[in-house]
C-alpha cells in the first residue's frame, strides 16, 4: 500500500524577493498509515509550514507532495477558531460541510460532545469558552469527521496541566495516523513513535522515538539535533 504522504524535495518560500529564506528547504519524507510522527525544532524551523503542506493548505514552491488517494484528514491549529454560534452547531456545521444532513449532523455533534465529556458547553457560544475548552472542542470537532490522519500544531500550547492531560488522552486514543508539532519533549516521548527534527527549514534528523532520545545514537545521526535536545541551539 502506498504511504499516506510522500514528499519529494519540497521547498516552500513564503515571502517574495530574490533573497527570501525558505520555510522548507528540500524536505523529503514518507509517512505510513498508523505512524505517530512528532515534528520538533525551534520556532521558525518549519514545523507549522510542514503541517500546512501535508494538509494541502500550502502548495510547494518546488518539489512534489503526494497523498494517498481519498485520504480523509483533519487539522487542529495552535489557536483554533470557533464561530459565534453554539458549540453544538460549531461541530454540526463542520459535519454538514462534509456532506452530513443538518439534522443528523446536530445529533452527531451531541454524541461527539458527550463522548468527550463536553456536554455542559454544548449550548454555549463558541466564543465564550476557556482556552482549554476551546482546544478540546476543536479537537472533538476534528475527530467527529472520522479522519484517517490527524495533524496537530502544538495541541497543548498554553493549556493548564489538567487540560493538557485531557487533550493528550484524546490524542492517545485516536486510532489513525498522527503528525504533530510540539515543543514539549515529554509529550513527544508519550505520544510519538517517530521524531523529525527541523532546523531553518531543513530536515536534519528522522528517527524512531527511542533513538531520538538516546544521546549517543542521536549524536551519530545529527549533531544539530543532539544540541537541540540538550537545549543548545546551533544557530
Amino acid at each position: 500500500m502506498s504511504p499516506l504522504y510522500d514528499l519529494d524535495k519540497v521547498r516552500v518560500v513564503l515571502s517574495r524577493g530574490r533573497d527570501a529564506p525558505a520555510a522548507l528547504a528540500g524536505v523529503s519524507l514518507r509517512i505510513e498509515a498508523g505512524e505517530r510522527v512528532a515534528l520538533v525544532g525551534a520556532n521558525g524551523s518549519g514545523k507549522s509550514t510542514l503541517l500546512r503542506v501535508l494538509h494541502g493548505l500550502l502548495a510547494p514552491t518546488s518539489g512534489s507532495v503526494r497523498r494517498q488517494q481519498a485520504l480523509q484528514q483533519a487539522m487542529l491549529f495552535q489557536t483554533p477558531v470557533l464561530l459565534r454560534m453554539s458549540v453544538q452547531n460549531n461541530l454540526a456545521l463542520a459535519l454538514w460541510l462534509h456532506g452530513t444532513p443538518w439534522r443528523a449532523a446536530r445529533q452527531a455533534a451531541v454524541q461527539a460532545l458527550a463522548g468527550a465529556e463536553l456536554e455542559e458547553v454544548a449550548r454555549r457560544s463558541g466564543r465564550q469558552l476557556s482556552v482549554g475548552q476551546t482546544q478540546r472542542v476543536a479537537l472533538t470537532r476534528a475527530l467527529a469527521l472520522n479522519p484517517q490522519a490527524l495533524l496537530l500544531d502544538e495541541p497543548t500550547a498554553s493549556l493548564d496541566p489538567h487540560s493538557k492531560r485531557l487533550v493528550e488522552g484524546v490524542v492517545q486514543s485516536f486510532g489513525g495516523t498522527i503528525v504533530f508539532a510540539s515543543h514539549n519533549l515529554g509529550q513527544v516521548k508519550r505520544l510519538a513513535t517517530r521524531v523529525i527534527y527541523l532546523e531553518q527549514g531543513h530536515l536534519l534528523a528522522d528517527l524512531p522515538v527511542a533513538d531520538f532520545f538516546d544521546h549517543a545514537r542521536l549524536q551519530a545521526d545529527s549533531a544539530a539535533a543532539a544540541h537541540f535536545l540538550k537545549g543548545e541551539l546551533t544557530t
